[in-house]
């Protein structure tokens, strides 16, 4: 499909983080824009204050006279809009242009130099900091998050260089044609879709296998590559590590040359992995190491990743879209490193049924590493209930003795009665609408 030819750019399901990346881009390239969601949220709003027109009914008439040219007409989906939409059935039946949201995004990077992070955690934090290192460079930057330094999704270049975050949900990312890319992980997970572990793994040995130029790995994963890790040999090494008034500062040793006092302000040693990762790509790519080291200290972060909503001596709320094991350790951990002899919190809301199902004793371990734990009810997403897999099943599995479930309704004031000094509230499903009526309960109570 030639996108010149297209006009106009029908999203179902545009309120999406990926979907409103690209429903940007197109706006702001001219093209009209349209689109439905299930509710309205902040994304759909600054996507209608650029004009974008968007109903948040499932409904045939809503379409109107927008689309009535099928060949100037693209329609783009995501995977999780069910088979039953009446807005995606009337374009099917009618035999509109129908993409996935990857196969438009591999559309669009295509004819670019396309650098793309995959990996089952960090590629959002990670092609959010590749994005902001690439910005000087003109590279046009679609993120899984919103970059702080952007409040936006996208961060718009040219059309000769891209920045991706490449999805293995639904194997996206085979859509692509990277030209560097990095993997930052490969732990199971999305076994959903896959069935087994080693579908999952496949994937990324097919994307890797889809990489023209250079990939990048961290140091462990079963792919040949240029490596990276913290403290440890590897083509790309963080040494030196110090922690100052909350940042760090280390050292990198690349391939060729050594570059030093390296400041970044995200906490976490997978976040110093992460920032490694985007050097790593960037070095690659022929930015110079002096402009790698002055963008990664500018970095303010991504929404919703490790974001302080209070942050005062004596009391924290910090907010962050872990939703697997593996991420809720490294938040665990990140946390004791900052604040080592504080009482933590942690409010984890499940983000479906079959990851609550497939990882409940890993759930279990990594919330017990809190001092008290509140979990809601799981968030189903796209899925139907599983028999016996509820918030309390997993409860029972934690071993820590100070542990609730808690309805949304009560949150802040069981938050208020347990006089934590951290708070941490986890989760992909909507406890993220929720944290700034937790903040603002919290402030009053100060």
């Amino acid at each position: 499909m030639n996108l010149k030819n297209i006009h106009n750019v029908y999203f179902i399901g545009i309120g999406g983080i990926g979907m409103s990346a690209i429903a940007r881009y197109f706006s702001v390239n001219g093209k009209n824009v349209f689109g439905y969601d299930k509710t309205p949220s902040q994304i759909t709003k600054k996507l209608q204050d650029i004009g974008v027109q968007i109903h948040f009914e499932d409904a045939v008439a809503n379409i109107n006279n927008c689309c009535l040219n099928k060949n100037e007409t693209l329609v783009v989906y995501t995977p999780a809009i069910p088979s039953t939409h009446h807005e995606l059935n009337y374009f099917i039946n009618n035999k509109f242009n129908i993409l996935k949201r990857a196969e438009v995004l591999g559309a669009i990077t295509k004819n670019t130099f396309c650098l793309a992070v995959a990996g089952t955690h960090g590629k959002t934090t990670t092609s959010s900091i590749l994005g902001h290192i690439m910005q000087p460079e003109k590279a046009t930057s679609f993120l899984g998050g919103i970059a702080e330094n952007y409040n936006s999704n996208l961060i718009l270049g040219d059309d000769k260089l891209s920045v991706v975050e490449a999805d293995e949900f639904d194997r996206s990312f085979l859509k692509l044609s990277p030209n560097i890319a990095c993997i930052t992980s490969m732990d199971a997970d999305h076994l959903d879709i896959y069935g087994e572990n080693e579908m999952l793994q496949q994937s990324f040995r097919d994307f890797a296998n889809k990489v023209s130029d250079t990939l990048i790995v961290a140091k462990g994963l079963p792919l040949k590559g240029l490596t990276y890790a913290v403290n440890e040999t590897a083509d790309y090494s963080a040494f030196n590590v110090k922690v100052a008034t909350g940042s760090y500062v280390f050292d990198v040793k690349t391939p060729t040359s050594v570059v030093k006092n390296i400041e970044f302000h995200l906490p976490g040693v997978h976040n110093m992995m992460n920032a490694l990762a985007a050097l790593a790509m960037a070095d690659v790519y022929g930015v110079s190491l002096e402009n790698i080291k002055k963008q990664l200290k500018s970095f303010t972060g991504v929404q919703r990743r490790f974001s302080y909503k209070i942050k005062t001596e004596n009391l924290v709320l910090i907010d962050d879209y872990a939703h697997h094991p593996t991420e809720i350790n490294a938040v665990a951990h990140s946390i004791r490193e900052m604040y080592p002899n504080k009482k933590v919190l942690v409010v984890f809301q499940p983000h479906l049924y079959s990851r609550t199902n497939d990882f409940g004793d890993d759930f279990a371990t990594a919330l017990s590493k809190f001092d008290q734990v509140m979990l809601l009810d799981i968030y189903p997403a796209r899925e139907l209930p599983i028999k016996g897999v509820t918030s309390l099943w997993l409860l029972d599995k934690i071993k820590i003795v100070d542990k609730a479930l808690v309805f949304k309704e009560n949150l802040s004031n069981e938050i208020i009665k347990s006089k934590a000094a951290v708070i941490v509230m986890l989760g992909a499903g909507d406890i993220g609408l929720m944290v700034n009526e937790v903040k603002n309960n919290l402030e009053k109570n100060i």
